[in-house]
């Protein structure tokens, strides 16, 4: 996929990854692990692979206890072959200043971090190299995030992991262009999980195109464009 060639001038093409159960829920037991199988842990870190960045909310970061982006030196070295830096950027939006520094991702020296944040943040005994961005509480939009990550990091393809809140509120300032969801045969039976968007219901309903649909061991795995974009 060559999809940072779609790139517009003022910010990332946007790509968002998730795992639904067949029932809707986007996790089981508070985190997204027992969805997914092989075929969607190769879906993951394939998407990984390829972009510039990866943004997660902090209740993601925190409930999926992130780590390293990319953990295997093969796929380093392929990407800094295709003129990729070693690893993602890693970058994350919090409103209220709560970020869990406590995640391995925090720990790792080779990791760099944007942070969208309305104040100063305390960093003390992280290990990774992080930035923080600090904007007005009325600036903090997803707008300005992207425009930013565009204009200051060369972020052409931005890749969301979620949250459903993050997801809802890309959606709501029309800043995604493409889903990729993969529906797994399974079923929570209910329970309080999050579908895979959360947040205020939108004026009116989003419009998706198919771009394809593909079958493995059950798992349905779809990918969609925004008909926005």
């Amino acid at each position: 996929m060559q999809l940072a060639e779609r790139a517009p001038e003022d910010r990332p093409y946007t790509i968002v990854n998730f795992v639904a159960s067949a029932d809707g829920r986007a996790t089981f037991a508070g985190r997204s692990g027992q969805l997914g199988d092989d075929g969607d842990h190769a879906m993951f870190h394939g998407l990984r692979s390829t972009v510039d960045a990866v943004m997660a909310g902090t209740g993601t970061l925190r409930s999926e206890r992130y780590g390293r982006l990319i953990a295997d030196p093969q796929v380093r070295q392929e990407r800094q072959q295709r003129g990729l830096r070693p690893e993602p950027l890693a970058c994350t939006v919090t409103r209220r200043g709560d970020v869990p520094l406590d995640v391995p991702l925090f720990e790792q020296r080779e990791s760099e971090i944007v942070i969208f944040a309305p104040g100063e943040l305390e960093l003390g005994g992280v290990g990774a190299n992080v930035e923080v961005v600090e904007l007005d509480p009325g600036e903090l939009t997803l707008v300005t995030v992207m425009r930013h990550l565009r204009a200051h990091h060369d972020v052409r393809l931005l890749l969301c992991e979620g949250g459903p809140t993050l997801f809802g509120s890309m959606i709501q300032e029309q800043v995604v262009d493409e889903l990729f969801l993969t529906i797994a045969p399974k079923l929570t039976g209910g329970g309080s999980g999050p579908t895979v968007t959360s947040g205020p219901e939108l004026p009116e309903l989003a419009q998706l195109s198919i771009v394809w649909a593909l079958e493995r061991a059950g798992s349905l795995y779809l990918r969609y464009a925004f008909s926005s974009s």
